[in-house]
C-alpha cells in the first residue's frame, strides 16, 4: 500500500502478512479522499478509523494535514504496527486496542468523519450496528459523516442515516449522515 497524497505521498507501506487485514484498495482510497478533499480542510477534522487493520486510511488523513485521529482494533498485532508506523513518520496517531462495538457504546466523543472497514464477510446484522452504535450515541459532529466500507455484494441502503454508495471495484463505500444536516440545507 502507498501513501496517495499529501506530505508523505508516494511512500510504500508494507504490512507483515501475518495481520488478519484486507487493507483499502490504493484505487479505492484515492478515488475516496477525492470526495472527502471537495468537503472538508483535512487539518480541521477529526477522524476515528474503525477495524483499522493496517491503518492505511489513517496514514492518509495524517499525510493530509489530520492531527486527531484515532484507530481502533481488536487485533494487538495491528495496533503495534499502526503505532509503529506512525511514530517512524511522526504522525499524530492515537490508537485503541477494543473490540469495535464495545468501544462504540462506550465512546462520547464527536468525530468529523468515522471510517469503518470490517471484515467482508459480517453478516448484514453486524454492519447494521456501526451506524446505529455511532447514530444513538451521537458520535459524529453535524457536518460528519459515517462511511463503512464493505463488498459490493453487501447491500446496507436500507439501514437508517444512509445517505449513498460509491462502489470501486469489488470495493464499495456506504456513506451516512444526520438526517438533520439534509433538513437544514
Amino acid at each position: 500500500m502507498r501513501i496517495i497524497s499529501g506530505e508523505f505521498k508516494g511512500r510504500r507501506i508494507t504490512a507483515p502478512k501475518k495481520l488478519p487485514v484486507r487493507p483499502t484498495t490504493d484505487m479505492a482510497k484515492e478515488s475516496l479522499f477525492n470526495i472527502l478533499n471537495n468537503t472538508y480542510y483535512f487539518d480541521d477534522i477529526s477522524v476515528l478509523d474503525l477495524f483499522a487493520g493496517t491503518g492505511n486510511i489513517s496514514y492518509e488523513f495524517a499525510s493530509r494535514g489530520t492531527e486527531n485521529i484515532t484507530c481502533v482494533d481488536a487485533d494487538y498485532g495491528c495496533i503495534k504496527f499502526i503505532n509503529e508506523t506512525a511514530e517512524s513518520f511522526d504522525m499524530s496517531i492515537q490508537t485503541i486496542k477494543s473490540d469495535v462495538f464495545k468501544f462504540l457504546e462506550n465512546s462520547n466523543t464527536k468525530h468529523t468523519i468515522i471510517f469503518a472497514d470490517p471484515p467482508y464477510d459480517f453478516p448484514v446484522e453486524e454492519f447494521s450496528k456501526i451506524p446505529e452504535l455511532v447514530f444513538k450515541n451521537n458520535l459524529l459532529e453535524n457536518d460528519g459523516l459515517l462511511i463503512v466500507e464493505h463488498s459490493k455484494h453487501t447491500n446496507i441502503s436500507h439501514l437508517e442515516h444512509y445517505s449513498h454508495s460509491k462502489s470501486y471495484g469489488g470495493n464499495m463505500f456506504s456513506f451516512f449522515k444526520n438526517e438533520t444536516i439534509d433538513e437544514e440545507e
